[in-house]
C-alpha cells in the first residue's frame, strides 16, 4: 500500500511545505512502513511492507500514518489523510530534476496537489497482470466511489465526493484502458504512450490500474486517499480479491468483459460525483444504476476469494459503514456541517487520520467530533 498524506498547519489547516525538512530526520525502514517525497512539498507518502493478513497491513498503515506525523510535527505540521486540501494552497514543487523538468513543461497541471492510495497485489507473471488488468477494469470505479474522500478544494464544496479525480484527470496518460489482450500489447500501448513525446516517460502513465515497472505486482491507482485506515484496508482486501478472481477467471478462460473505455471514463466520472451514495452505472452492463447495486455486484463478484483470503466480515463491515457515513466525503461533509467551517473539516481529518485501536477487533474507532 502507498498512502499520500498532505502536512499541514494544526491551527490553520493550511499545507505546508516541510516535507523536506521532515524526510531528513527519517528513520531507516528497517521492518516497518518507509515514507518517502512527493512532487509537492505539502505531502509525503507512506508506504507499507507487503502483507498476507488484512490486520498486518492495517498495523503498518497506522505506523505509516504515525510515522510521517511523528516526522511532521517538530516542523509544525501534522500528516492528514485529505485527498485533497479543503483550503486555496499554492505548492511548492520538490526539488528534484523530474519534477522540475514536469513542472517547466506542463506548468499548472504539475502543481496539483492530490492525494491518492495506491494499492499493489503479487503476479507470478506479466501475462497474468495484464489478465488482470483486462477483467478487474470494470470494478475500478466502484473503488472510487468507496474511496472518494475530496469534497472541498480551494475553500468550496465542490459538488464532487472525489474532486481529486477531476484534478487528477488534467494529467493526459491519467484515467481507464481498453481490453489489451496480450502483454505485447500492453507493452506497445505504453510504448506508443511514450513515444508521443507528449509524457516524459514510462512514469508518467498515471493509468487507473497498471503493471509496475518496480515490482512484480499489479498496482491500483484510482482510490483517493482515504481518511479512515480502516476503509484503506477494506480497498486493499478488495482490491485482492479482484485480483485473484480475475486471475481465476484468466486460467479457466473466462473472457473480460468488453466494456469500452469510454464508458469506464463516464462510471468513474459519476463515482467522483456522486461517491457511496449516489448514482453509479453497473459494472457489468453499464446502465444507470445506483452505487449500493454496484457494491452488491462488486461483492458477489469477489465473494469466494474474500472468503478464501478471510477478508469476508471485514470486507462487509466495513462497506457498510462506508455506506451509512458516506465514507470521507460523507464525514468531511458532516463535520462542515456543524458550524460551517473548513478548520473544523481539517482537526476532525487529523484527529480521525490518527484514530486510536478498538482492541475489540482490532481495528480503528473513529474520534467523535468536537463541538
Amino acid at each position: 500500500m502507498e498512502e499520500e498524506l498532505l502536512l499541514v498547519d494544526p491551527v490553520t489547516g493550511a499545507p505546508v511545505p516541510v516535507a523536506p525538512q521532515a524526510l531528513a530526520a527519517a528513520p531507516d525502514p528497517g521492518d516497518g512502513p518507509a515514507v518517502d517525497s512527493e512532487i509537492q512539498q505539502e505531502m509525503m507518502e507512506t508506504q507499507t511492507r507487503p502483507h498476507e493478513t488484512a490486520a498486518g497491513l492495517l498495523d503498518d498503515v497506522l505506523a505509516g500514518r504515525e510515522l510521517a506525523d511523528s516526522l511532521a510535527k517538530p516542523q509544525g505540521a501534522r500528516a492528514v489523510a485529505l485527498a485533497m486540501s479543503p483550503l486555496a494552497v499554492s505548492p511548492h514543487t520538490t526539488d528534484k530534476p523530474r519534477y522540475t523538468a514536469m513542472l517547466e513543461r506542463f506548468g499548472t497541471t504539475a502543481g496539483t496537489m492530490v492525494c491518492g492510495c495506491h494499492v499493489h497485489v503479487g503476479i507470478e507473471s506479466r501475462e497474468e497482470g495484464v489478465a488482470v488488468l483486462d477483467r478487474i477494469r470494470i470494478w475500478l470505479p466502484v473503488l472510487l466511489g468507496l474511496s472518494a474522500n475530496s469534497p472541498f478544494a480551494h475553500g468550496v464544496d465542490t459538488g464532487y465526493a472525489s474532486f481529486r479525480y477531476v484534478a487528477w484527470h488534467q494529467w493526459q496518460s491519467a484515467g481507464p484502458t481498453d481490453v489489451f489482450g496480450s502483454v505485447e500489447a500492453y507493452d506497445a500501448f505504453e510504448n506508443m504512450l511514450v513515444d508521443t513525446g507528449v509524457i516524459l516517460d514510462h512514469g508518467m502513465l498515471y493509468l487507473d490500474a497498471r503493471l509496475s515497472r518496480k515490482q512484480p505486482t499489479v498496482e491500483v491507482r484510482i482510490a483517493d486517499v482515504c481518511l479512515d485506515a480502516r476503509d484503506t484496508v477494506v480497498l486493499a482486501a478488495v482490491v485482492r480479491a479482484l485480483v485473484d478472481t480475475a486471475a481465476e477467471e484468466w486460467r479457466a478462460g473466462v473472457a473480460p468483459v468488453a466494456v469500452p473505455s469510454a464508458a469506464l471514463r463516464l462510471a468513474s466520472w459519476q463515482a467522483a460525483l456522486t461517491g457511496a451514495g449516489g448514482r453509479l452505472p453497473h459494472p457489468v452492463h453499464g446502465r444507470a444504476g445506483d452505487a449500493q447495486q454496484a457494491v452488491e455486484a462488486l461483492l458477489a463478484h469477489v465473494d469466494r476469494a474474500l472468503a478464501a483470503n478471510g477478508d469476508g466480515e471485514r470486507v462487509r463491515r466495513g462497506i457498510a459503514r462506508i455506506l451509512d457515513t458516506g465514507g470521507g466525503a460523507g464525514v468531511q461533509r458532516a463535520s462542515f456541517a456543524r458550524n460551517e467551517r473548513l478548520s473544523d473539516v481539517i482537526a476532525d481529518a487529523i484527529a480521525a487520520t490518527h484514530a486510536d485501536r478498538d482492541p475489540a477487533d482490532g481495528l480503528v474507532q473513529h474520534p467523535s467530533s468536537g463541538s
